[in-house]
């Protein structure tokens, strides 16, 4: 499954040093995803490149929710891990939206389907 791994990046005005350990945690997320066999995705990984060429104040708002969104359609489930995150919390609810799972712990991931 492409496993799509949603948590806290911005999430509550977190500064420069916070974000970084935020994406540290989704990193390490997807990294046991990957380890079950799965294919994990986080979308400020794909996003943040852009947003820093942009370089405009509102870069951020303007090119994340369209990755995610973009992603989520694309993605098979959303793993949401982390606390209090008003974009997290979006994109697993785009995810339910879609009638796609979202799981809240490794344990709930199902076994990868072989080809």
């Amino acid at each position: 499954m492409w496993i799509m791994v949603s948590g806290p990046y911005t999430a509550g005005g977190a500064d420069r040093e916070r974000r970084r350990a935020h994406l540290r945690e989704l990193n390490l997320a997807a990294l046991e995803v990957a380890r079950l066999g799965h294919l994990p995705i986080i979308a400020v990984n794909l996003a943040l490149p852009m947003i820093e060429l942009d370089g405009t104040v509102d870069a951020y708002e303007r090119i994340m929710e369209p990755v995610a969104a973009g992603l989520a359609s694309r993605c098979d489930a959303c793993f949401r891990i982390g606390g209090p995150s008003p974009g997290a919390d979006a994109e697993a609810d785009h995810f339910r939206r879609l009638g796609k799972p979202v799981f809240r712990s490794l344990d709930e991931l199902p076994s990868p389907v072989m080809a």
